[in-house]
């Protein structure tokens, strides 16, 4: 149907409903990160954030506007490390929050089950199940279609065929995906262009937040010790991950929180502070003869 140009023009335009920040409902994000990063878990507590509808859910710190029903498809993950993974984040959760994550998340492992949303059979199948859904989670890309990554055509076709499940469903959908080894090997994982494959798949995409790792200089200059501010330390730094946004095409609300990974590989937003510089000791140096 037509916009009505008319009124458009004339009547206030609607509020726009975001998932998160920058994220707009309906739409089709990306996560990208190296492997081993953190990625999943930090979309899995996302998801657990958009499920939530009570206080105590939303341990990654995304403040989201409303609560809604979120389906989340594990591709690379057996159903037992999930529960694991599961029951790890639960010890940050009370109670409340548990039972009403418990109710509106819908973790599936698809590890091994071929699925694939260019085949229109799964995609009938994937659009019904998720039909009223707030927030779909696909882990990873490469785990649901069986075309060619490196072009621009099958890419650009793939990113629609995902905007097609987000107009018929009324969700968002975020799908996780690796950086390229140049971008990993540069440390250039925050960059738009870091993901593996064709550049259509961030060009078409209206959202793409990164996890990057702590690297070495940033560990020479960040303290997560406000009592003394010493740095974090080459030893310590695989404990802390970045999270930011390198797109986002509805709104221009900075999003960037470093996390520290605790027991079981959970993230918890963590403030840094620059280290504590000492000071230089002013040495004076004097011949025999002069007097002090």
């Amino acid at each position: 149907m037509a916009i009505d140009l008319r009124a458009a023009f004339e009547n206030e335009p609607p509020t726009l409903d975001f998932i998160w920040p920058g994220f707009l409902a309906g739409t089709v994000g990306a996560l990208v990160a190296p492997g081993a990063t953190g990625k999943s878990f930090w979309a899995l507590e996302a998801a657990m954030a958009i499920a939530c509808s009570v206080a105590g859910g939303d341990l990654v710190g995304l403040a989201p506007s409303c609560a809604g029903r979120v389906v989340y498809f594990a591709g690379e993950d057996p159903e037992v490390a999930l529960v694991r993974r599961i029951h790890a984040i639960g010890q940050h959760l009370n109670q409340q929050a548990r039972e009403a994550i418990a109710e509106n998340l819908v973790l599936e492992s698809i590890m091994g089950k071929r699925l694939n949303v260019m085949d229109d059979r799964h995609l009938a199948r994937i659009t019904e199940f998720c039909e009223g859904a707030r927030l779909i989670v696909l882990d990873t890309l490469s785990r649901i279609h069986d075309r060619d990554e490196n072009s621009n055509g099958d890419m650009s076709r793939l990113v629609a065929t995902l905007e097609h499940v987000a107009t018929n469903t009324g969700a968002s959908v975020l799908y996780l995906h690796h950086v390229s080894k140049g971008s990993a090997r540069e440390g250039q994982t925050d960059q738009q262009q870091a993901a593996r494959g064709a550049s259509a798949l961030i060009d078409n995409a209206r959202w793409c937040g990164f996890v990057a790792k702590m690297t070495e200089e940033q560990a020479k200059i960040l303290s997560d010790r406000t009592y003394d501010r010493q740095p974090i330390g080459n030893d310590r730094r695989g404990f802390f991950v970045r999270f930011g946004v390198s797109k986002q095409n509805y709104d221009a609300t900075p999003l960037e929180q470093w996390y520290k990974r605790h027991d079981g590989g959970v993230l918890v937003p963590v403030e840094l502070e620059a280290v504590k510089k000492e000071r230089a000791l002013h040495v004076v140096s004097g011949s025999d003869d002069e007097r002090w």
